[in-house]
């Protein structure tokens, strides 16, 4: 043989027929003759579709009523005419943006920002386009529903399409609500693909099935207990039996472009989404751009932004968090500062050297959990040491006072970091502070971190904190620096909650 490859019989490599796609298929190895996905299944999609629908469209007729009501009371003369025109007009828009934005496309329901992102954007076309509205018509209340309606549908829109996305996900890692996945590529990358579903059930895959280069897994008809179904030439007709709702295709030497093209054009038809994985598997977000150059459509993959407007966005928000939570927090803070005077002998704070942005040290604040002199105790400790990598942990550390083991669990003693936030040193979402230490002994790659402040929270806090391997650690923190947005940021505080409640890899 000259190495030339030969295309294996019943490869999609060309187009393919209409007649062959229909055509009888030998049963698939692993599964029954004829063994298509169950339709009821994947019904859940729609269902969960016309649900988030129906409570966007309650929620916004809630809100419009009750303030349209509460108003319309103090002013009841105007309000049968012009605040009832309002109240509807003002519902319209806000459905009208919804849908016109795609807050309603099932591929972004019940995961990831991009949820909320087009739902903040649907929402704020909606209060632009009722501002210039009130403008042209002169229009007095207009005030009303642009800067009291819309914040508030916001608010109730958010929270029930939350609650809606818990229970989707309690109902995944239960096993249901899942899209089937035909999985295609080379057996190593399709078995990451599938210990990253099963990792993470929440995402809504559940990979069913599997096409390789040979038509084997390794040694079997099955990869990681998945069955493999066929070689990658039968990726169609697989799909056309069976109805999985998608197709990922990871990377092998036999995707080639025109391959790629020739697959999308024989899935036309099928109800199956292609997704294509990318060899920048830790690039995601608003990163990544589809580009067409030259007729070439081309993935783009933009900088990472360490400045600019919305870096001082950020800036500002964080200061006006930070000044806004203290003052929140200032009488809780009180209270835990006088328990821990009571507890043990020392101050009330403790003091540590951090590296923040750019390899700047800083004096980061806690509220002691430990005995005085702990640091000094450290080398007596270090049989003890479970924290993965460079960090130190003892997950029972005798260190701690009984005070202190309390705060830990619901990292109160984190709180005076605001203060932090406030001068300008700290982020309140970004990477994990380090020690000097622990710096110093960092590569090129793990010095990424530095190139942003440190954070309060991060992805790390709400996926284990402690409790994660050093590798998992530190591949979080990267791919907050690559991916960074204001949404990212948004969803991490709003899940920092529940992860301090639970107290997870707290220690």
């Amino acid at each position: 043989m000259s190495g030339e490859h030969v295309e294996p019989p019943g490869d999609l490599g060309g187009a393919v027929r209409q007649e062959e796609l229909a055509g009888p298929l030998p049963p698939a190895r692993g599964r029954p003759a004829g063994g298509a996905i169950d339709q009821s299944a994947t019904d859940w999609e729609q269902r969960y579709r016309r649900t988030v629908i129906v409570s966007d469209t309650a929620a916004t007729a809630f809100v419009v009523a009750a303030i349209g009501g509460f108003f319309g009371v103090r002013d009841a003369a105007d309000w049968h005419e012009k605040w009832r025109i309002l109240a509807f007009l003002t519902e319209l828009l806000v459905l009208g943006a919804l849908a016109v934005s795609r807050s309603w496309a099932p591929a972004v329901l019940g995961q990831g920002a991009e949820e909320f992102r087009r739902l903040g954007r649907a929402l704020f076309t909606a209060a632009v386009v009722l501002s210039l509205g009130g403008i042209a018509l002169s229009s007095r209340n207009i005030k009303l529903w642009i800067f009291v309606a819309i914040p508030a549908i916001a608010l109730v829109t958010m929270t029930e399409r939350y609650l809606l996305r818990r229970w989707l996900h309690k109902q995944r890692a239960e096993g249901r609500c899942l899209r089937p996945v035909l999985a295609a590529g080379s057996p190593d990358t399709v078995r990451d693909l599938i210990a990253r579903a099963r990792k993470y059930p929440h995402l809504g895959w559940r990979v069913d099935a599997v096409c390789t280069p040979s038509g084997r897994g390794p040694g079997s008809d099955h990869l990681d207990g998945v069955p493999v179904v066929g070689r990658l030439g039968d990726v169609a007709l697989h799909v056309r039996r069976d109805g999985y709702r998608v197709v990922a295709i990871t990377p092998d030497p036999h995707w080639t472009p025109d391959r790629l093209q020739k697959l999308s054009w024989n899935l036309e038809g099928s109800e199956a989404d292609m997704v294509v994985a990318p060899v920048l598997m830790e690039v995601a977000g608003p990163r990544l751009h589809v580009d067409a150059v030259l007729g070439i459509p081309l993935l783009r993959v933009s900088m990472p932004v360490f400045t600019g407007g919305r870096r001082v966005v950020k800036s500002v928000a964080d200061r006006l968090g930070a000044a806004v939570l203290l003052v929140v927090f200032s009488p809780l803070m009180l209270l835990v500062g006088l328990v821990v005077l009571a507890d043990s002998r020392g101050g009330v704070f403790y003091r540590q050297r951090r590296v923040g942005k750019d390899g700047r040290e800083f004096t980061i604040y806690k509220f002691r959990t430990m005995v005085s002199g702990a640091h000094q105790a450290r080398a007596a400790l270090a049989g003890l040491d479970e924290g993965a990598g460079l960090l130190f942990k003892v997950r029972r550390d005798p260190r701690v006072t009984r005070v202190g083991a309390v705060l830990r669990r619901y990292s109160l003693d984190e709180l005076p970091q605001l203060f932090n936030v406030l001068a300008g040193s700290m982020s309140l979402v970004g990477p994990r502070p380090p020690l000097p230490e622990e710096s110093a002994a960092y590569g090129p790659d793990i010095r990424r971190r530095l190139l942003v402040k440190p954070g309060l929270t991060g992805l790390w806090q709400i996926s284990g904190r402690s409790d994660l391997p050093w590798e998992e650690a530190v591949r979080l923190d990267l791919r907050y620096v690559e991916d960074w947005s204001l949404a990212l940021d948004a969803v991490i505080l709003w899940k920092t909650l529940r992860a301090v409640l639970q107290g997870q890899g707290a220690y």
